[in-house]
């Protein structure tokens, strides 16, 4: 009996040694985060001076620098709530598919702790944010805890310790450094734009060491009360997941001939510019009495003639499908799932440089061709770009159709066909509200079809982004199959 107690106890102790130095920072951090809450909430007097004094200070430095303010403002959003909530969302999607539910809890229970501490804890206090000379940047709400100091500390934290184990032992001091000094930052740039005091954001950091230690700290008593080894935290929560939740495995080549693919990236972006140039200059200033003239007249005014409050208020909501917010988001999404699901890079890479082409093939015509709008009342007011070619379409085409020809030989369920639904109502819809809205003419959308047309061929041609498809790493689906789903795309996630 005696010797069955020495065993259990082995495995406590181990457990208990290595985890006391983390329970006192997590407790001092709890402790400090607690201290600092009190003084703020009884405006001690000295706290109080040095506030509005860094305050005042920070602004005298930042307010007169635009670009410096612009920086800030950049760098600030990478702890906004947007930003974050995006980031776990994805990673949870991705481990479900992966398989890795414990670890898609912790993420949620982290993130869901911090998210609820934070409108809470502001409401309780009920401080005001700092009033400068200059005021360069706004904010919603109390001041203390700073959200975004909490927010990145929490969520950059539980992503660290989530994925640390996918990296290797070589990257992931770098790796914590490099988060270290992200949410340094993020907090710093809440001082500096004047939106909170430096004790809000001292407080977000202990508040957020304080949470994100206490559910570290439970996943780990989960491991141990389930006889599961507790490493140190250095390796990450769950260190056997390593393989399962790496985005995918090591190439030793994402493409085969790098170097020529580069250039002939370049040679062929430079002959898609001409084509669209050409086409450009021609319909805008050579193309009087033909068909394209006759369109550029005819539907724009045709499109004016009809507007009303309904179709005004629908044609706004379908242009807002191909703005930059719009594009970015689905690709935000898409890419991490392609990564979750086939375990290749390729393909994010298609759709990487299909939208990064497309970007500067528009802004490059736009400026070379500059077109004015159509004369027509323009709904969305003046534009920092020229009509042709029209960006929200061009970018609705060739991301959709980027999606599309990526699922399309991917799978043989019907639900494929969605994606090539979508890659024609999608830039159809864009189109008719754009030119509905005065903003394009016809033939701007013709310009958007070519732009996409050329470039998406160009780069399927060079980058073959379903090369793995042939090479076998293809879920074998059938009608009948769909039980085997799960099983059938893990299958096709291993490297050949």
């Amino acid at each position: 009996m005696t010797a069955v107690k020495e065993v259990a106890r082995r495995p406590l102790g181990h457990f208990a040694e290595r985890s006391v130095a983390g329970l006192l920072a997590v407790a001092g951090a709890g402790a400090g985060f607690g201290l600092l809450l009190m003084l703020v909430r009884f405006h001690w007097s000295p706290l109080y001076h040095a506030d509005r004094e860094a305050a005042a200070w920070f602004n005298a430095l930042v307010a007169p620098h635009h670009a410096l303010v612009t920086v800030l403002q950049a760098v600030t959003d990478l702890g906004g709530r947007p930003v974050l909530i995006w980031l776990v969302s994805v990673a949870v999607v991705g481990l479900l598919i992966r398989r890795q539910a414990r670890l898609a809890v912790y993420l949620i229970v982290a993130g869901a702790g911090g998210l609820i501490l934070d409108p809470s804890l502001k409401t309780l206090v009920g401080r005001l944010r700092p009033v400068v000379d200059v005021p360069v940047a706004s904010a919603p709400g109390n001041s203390f805890p700073s959200g975004h100091a909490l927010g990145s500390f929490v969520a950059y934290g539980a992503l660290l310790l989530v994925f640390l184990p996918a990296m290797a032992p070589r990257w992931r001091r770098p790796a914590i450094a490099l988060v270290a000094v992200l949410v340094a930052v993020v907090g710093l740039t809440r001082i500096a734009l004047g939106v909170h005091f430096v004790s809000d954001v001292l407080g977000g950091w202990l508040l957020g060491a304080a949470w994100l230690g206490v559910t570290a700290y439970a996943f780990r008593l989960w491991r141990r009360e389930r006889g599961r080894p507790v490493p140190p935290l250095t390796e990450g929560l769950e260190p056997e997941a390593g393989h399962e939740i790496a985005p995918a495995p090591a190439e030793e080549h994402v493409l085969e001939h790098p170097r020529s693919a580069v250039a002939e990236l370049l040679v062929g972006w430079v002959l898609v510019f001409g084509a669209l140039y050409a086409f450009g200059v021609y319909v805008s200033r050579y193309a009087e009495g033909t068909v394209f003239d006759v369109l550029d007249t005819a539907v724009p005014r045709w499109f004016a003639e009809r507007h009303t409050a309904t179709l005004t208020e629908l044609s706004w909501w379908w242009s807002k499908f191909g703005d930059t917010h719009a594009i970015l988001l689905v690709s935000l999404v898409f890419c991490p799932l392609v990564l979750a699901v086939w375990r290749r890079w390729r393909p994010v890479l298609f759709v990487v440089l299909a939208m990064f082409g497309e970007l500067t093939l528009f802004l490059a015509s736009a400026r070379a061709v500059d077109r004015p709008r159509p004369p027509v009342e323009n709904l969305d007011g003046h534009m920092p770009t020229s009509s042709f070619p029209s960006g929200h379409i061009a970018a609705t085409i060739c991301l959709w159709s980027a999606i599309a020809l990526l699922v399309f030989p991917r799978t043989d369920r019907w639900w494929r066909w969605l994606f090539v639904a979508l890659a024609v109502i999608m830039p159809v819809g864009v189109a008719t509200s754009r030119m509905y809205r005065g903003m394009h003419h016809p033939t701007d959308f013709m310009g958007a079809i070519l732009l996409g047309a050329l470039w998406l061929g160009l780069l399927y041609w060079i980058l073959r982004p379903n090369a793995d498809v042939r090479a076998g790493n293809r879920p074998a689906i059938e009608a009948e199959q769909v039980a085997e789903l799960d099983d059938e795309l893990a299958k096709a996630a291993r490297p050949d």
